[in-house]
């Protein structure tokens, strides 16, 4: 196991605050703007998007794949004014991979610890034996996370859900727990759910109640249906939690680490747009393309009068000069009233 000193789930607070790993998200441009807007204390650890162990293991995906490793130097710099810690999560089907593309990441890259996907839904990813599929294949999980072990020595986690067709908590925690693992991160829905209904937090007591009997110094992080640091809180207490893991709750005030979202005004949301905008480009230029950004704009131009329009206007633009054209627009009072 890793030397303690240097392993986050031994040595820093309870309750843990984690964000997401999501795909098109949270890159370094939005994991950089969400630091930017984070109170010290309030966020502990961050994660890459999802990385493909085959991709990395290919002498020609390596170069796309090695995209969503990608931490720039203000983000670094970020980290460690925070005190915050980035983990690369991977995913993929075959215990060699692992083993190879984890020795990869640990020889050139610098992050705290290392994700292990066993719980993306996606049908065409599970339809391939990789992530959520995994938590129906005990042998391969297991070989999966022995290969992750022996290529670091950096913390490993697993991030999974209560089931894949079926709510199979007992069973599957009983298993994972067992395993060398430094972290559990329990998603409380099953695959099929995808991101439907609510999460079932009483089955993330239930890991919490078979993790104290299995593995007591292993840390049990909630997700699902987080959408505030009082609510991270909340259900920390009741159901029994080391912490808590936001991802979607994000979208609806990305700046939850620092402030509530009635302190936010119009100037407020039309600035983190110009900035993400800004970040989105000198990370990426034009390797990635623009409308991806674009799945963010509702997030940051909505409650208040004119946004509807303004948000229109946006999704019509085609390039980052095009985009900040319209936002300074509006912060001059073309569309927006304060």
């Amino acid at each position: 196991m890793p030397n303690t000193n240097t392993n986050f789930w031994k040595t820093t607070k309870r309750p843990l605050v984690m964000l997401a790993p999501m795909e098109d998200v949270t890159d370094t441009a939005f994991r950089e703007l969400v630091l930017q807007n984070t109170q010290p204390g309030n966020l502990d650890v961050i994660f890459t998007e999802f990385t493909s162990t085959d991709g990395l293991c290919h002498p020609e995906g390596r170069k796309n794949v090695a995209q969503r490793l990608v931490v720039s130097e203000s983000e670094r710099q970020l980290l460690k004014e925070k005190g915050v810690k980035i983990v690369a999560q991977i995913w993929g089907n075959k215990p060699e991979k692992y083993y190879e593309a984890v020795k990869f990441i640990d020889e050139n890259y610098a992050f705290d610890g290392i994700d292990i996907n066993m719980g993306c839904p996606v049908r065409n990813v599970v339809s391939h034996g990789s992530c959520s599929a995994l938590i129906d294949n005990e042998p391969l999980a297991e070989e999966i996370i022995k290969a992750t072990r022996e290529a670091t020595s950096l913390p490993v986690s697993v991030k999974t859900r209560i089931g894949l067709k079926k709510v199979d908590t007992e069973r599957w925690m009983n298993f994972l727990f067992r395993q060398p693992l430094d972290g559990v991160i329990l998603h409380g829905r099953i695959q099929k759910q995808m991101s439907e209904g609510d999460a079932d937090w009483n089955e993330i007591a239930k890991a919490s109640a078979i993790r104290d009997k299995v593995a007591p110094d292993v840390p049990l992080i909630g997700n699902g249906d987080v959408f505030s640091l009082d609510d991270m809180q909340e259900r920390c207490d009741r159901y029994k939690a080391d912490g808590v893991m936001i991802g979607r709750g994000i979208f609806k005030n990305p700046w939850m680490f620092q402030s509530n979202l009635s302190d936010i005004d119009i100037g407020k949301r039309l600035n983190t747009l110009l900035k993400h905008l800004q970040l989105y480009e000198a990370a990426w230029g034009e390797i990635r393309p623009f409308p991806i950004l674009k799945r963010f704009f509702k997030i940051y131009i909505s409650d208040f009068r004119g946004a509807a329009e303004l948000r229109k206007e946006l999704m019509e633009t085609n390039s980052f000069e095009d985009a900040r054209r319209v936002v300074e627009w509006a912060r001059e009072g073309g569309m927006v009233e304060g």
